[in-house]
Formats: C-alpha cells, structure tokens, sequence
C-alpha cells in the first residue's frame, strides 16, 4: 500500500473553505439582523487588502498593502451582510470608512470572547508550487492551541 494520498476529483479543499466562509457571513448576518453584538462578543476578522472585491479607501491600502485586521466591537455602523460578503463603516484615526470585503479575501475570523476563530486561505492566494505539489494531500484539522476552539484546516500540508 501507498502512503501518499489518492488524487481526488472532488475540490474537497474548497468545499470546506466555502462552509468556513458560510460560518462567517451566518454570524456576521445574525449581528446585522439583531442590531448589535450580544453580550461581549466581539470579532477581529482579517482579509487580503489586495484581493478581488476588496473596496476600502487608499489610505488604508496604502497603510496595509496585503492584509489587514479590523476590529467589529463598539464603533462600527452600517453593517450589511450579502451571500458574497459584508460591508461595513469603521473609523480610523477618526476618519469614517466605509469597507466593502468579499467574503473569499477572509483569511481570519477570531471571537475572543469566546476563543473562537477560524482561519483560512483567501481563494487563490497560494499559487506556490509547494503548495500546488501538496495539495492532493488529505486536510488535516487540529487545535491550534490545546483546549481552544481554534481550528485550522491545512490543505497544503503532507501528513
């Protein structure tokens, strides 16, 4: 018997990532629709400035040219949730700012009032040819830390 992995034909790698997006636009949909955060949660959700669909001003482009984390806790209005992501208004050094984030340039969502986070590729982030070599490999899912509720799943990772 072999060791290595048969090849699949099933995108099973991007099947979960889509279910872990899901779980971030359910949430961030029930705050839209409850009108505010319950109790104290709270979310830092981290994405790909540079990624298809991102619309946020320069400014914050240029401060963060490949990934950003924001912050929905206090200080945010505007929330609106779509099947394919969220925008919201944040400010930043006092200047309001309205960010338009596709759910696929999501690469972090983390509750930590909760210990709750995911965290995933953006969808076409990893064209490395290490990454496209080990991506026939079974998934493998693991606590980040012990008796967290962190889970990530690696595709690119050989067992």
């Amino acid at each position: 018997m072999s060791d290595t992995a048969p090849d699949s034909l099933i995108p099973y790698d991007e099947i979960v990532q889509e279910a872990l997006r899901a779980v971030v636009g359910r949430v961030l949909g029930e705050v839209e629709k409850n009108g505010g955060l319950p109790g104290q949660h709270h979310f830092y959700i981290t994405f790909k400035t540079g990624a298809a669909g991102v619309d946020i001003p320069r400014h914050l482009t240029e401060r963060f040219p490949d990934e950003m984390t924001i912050v929905i806790q206090n200080r945010y209005w505007d929330l609106k949730v779509t099947a394919d992501g969220f925008e919201v208004g944040l400010s930043f050094n006092q200047v309001a700012s309205k960010l338009i984030v596709p759910f696929s340039a999501v690469t972090g969502f983390v509750d930590p009032a909760v210990n709750f986070a995911l965290q995933f590729q953006a969808q076409g982030e990893d064209d490395s040819p290490e990454a496209n070599s080990a991506g026939n490999d079974a998934p493998i899912a693991e606590p980040i830390e012990d008796g967290s509720n962190v889970v990530s799943v690696d595709f690119t990772r050989k067992k």
